[in-house]
């Protein structure tokens, strides 16, 4: 079973509308199958009522809707790194020629929003900032409402937010932290095979992306959310994937992924169910990890809800990884320069507690062989 912090395990239901056959992308039933798609995406963002943003399902990796991001955004962009995959966006930034700010942050810890405060008065202005809100690399959560606070200050700014490992394993509330562009991709959080992502455009991101000059096709923004709201992908789209993920957002919205004794719960009150089972699970990963005298890279505050990042006390995190493969359990290594410092279990999407203590009790059993 895949516990690394993605792809994750996919359920064999969802694996079977992979399976399905074939459909014409410029036909009804393509239309009929993103009106399937919408109002869960719709409420997987987070989306209020009254909401004017726009969501769109592209065929591209969750790099991709990072490019497509800041294609919409003016040349002076600000980026919060702490991590990898935050570090990816000022890079991103960079080869698309912006004059691209970074503050960053040490390994486990965010920026503090006092810091980005300070950034935005004294560096600006500044176009657009962007946040990983879930840095997959540490397991560091930074609390989207922190920062939203901040940008209240500077309506100018555009927020952007990778939500790669954090869409479908906590809550978004994209208009309450006015939120401008948020994006993930499907083989996180959302519990599907890689291949696609989704993403979510507010009104005023939308202005003023028209109105620039947008120095790409496939990757541009505006092709890709006018091109979904109007049936009309760019090119012919993943169509295994659409369905699949018509299927899962369906069965979320149902309750049809929650533990058996909260199923019969649906809509927003389904999806905040699901949350909260990524808070139990986290809560028992680390109370697993106490008990062996490990503890989290971040500090509890800051620890993400769907990827536990542990410090690797004395076990030899290799030997762990190998001896859990053999057993059919799949944990991952630590990223980049935390490779052998620690190690990560991903108990994000269809996860659930009684999958997530077999686990557990794997690596008990495997203790005494796996230590440095």
């Amino acid at each position: 079973m895949l516990w690394i912090p993605g792809p994750t395990e996919v359920r064999p239901e969802i694996l079977a509308e992979c399976a399905r056959p074939q459909i014409s992308h410029r036909g009804k039933e393509m239309d009929a199958l993103s009106a399937r798609i919408d109002p869960h995406l719709g409420l997987a963002f987070g989306l209020a009522e009254s909401s004017t943003a726009q969501v769109a399902v592209h065929t591209c990796s969750g790099t991709g809707l990072m490019e497509a991001a800041l294609h919409g955004v003016g040349p002076r962009t600000l980026h919060l790194v702490n991590g990898a995959f935050s570090k990816r966006w000022h890079e991103v930034a960079l080869a698309l020629g912006k004059s691209a700010t970074k503050l960053e942050a040490p390994l486990g810890e965010t920026v503090a929003p006092e810091t980005v405060a300070r950034a935005l008065a004294e560096r600006g202005p500044f176009d657009a900032v962007t946040l990983t809100v879930n840095e997959t690399a540490t397991g560091v959560r930074t609390p989207i409402a922190s920062l939203a606070r901040v940008l209240r200050d500077t309506p100018e700014v555009l927020f952007l937010a990778d939500l790669v490992s954090y869409l479908g394993g906590a809550p978004v509330d994209f208009d309450v932290h006015g939120l401008d562009f948020a994006f993930a991709s499907s083989q996180k959080a959302l519990s599907l095979p890689p291949g696609i992502a989704v993403c979510c455009a507010s009104a005023r991101y939308l202005e003023r992306a028209r109105n620039s000059k947008r120095a790409s096709f496939y990757l541009d923004p505006i092709r890709i959310v006018d091109g979904h709201r109007e049936r009309a992908t760019l090119a012919t789209p993943c169509l295994p994937l659409y369905f699949a993920l018509a299927r899962q957002l369906e069965d979320i919205s149902a309750g049809a992924t929650l533990p058996p004794s909260e199923r019969g719960r649906s809509g927003a009150d389904a999806w905040n169910a699901r949350f909260a089972k990524h808070v139990r699970m986290q809560a028992q990963t680390v109370a697993w990890a106490h008990g062996h005298g490990l503890r989290l890279l971040p500090e509890p505050e800051l620890a993400s809800p769907t990827v536990s990042c542990l410090r690797r006390g004395a076990l030899d995190v290799e030997k762990l990884t190998k001896a859990l493969a053999k057993r059919g359990e799949l944990i991952s290594n630590g990223y980049g320069d935390l490779k052998g410092h620690t190690f990560r279990i991903g108990h994000m999407g269809d996860h659930d507690e009684a999958s997530l203590a077999r686990l557990l009790a794997a690596i008990d059993e495997l203790w005494p062989t796996v230590l440095a």
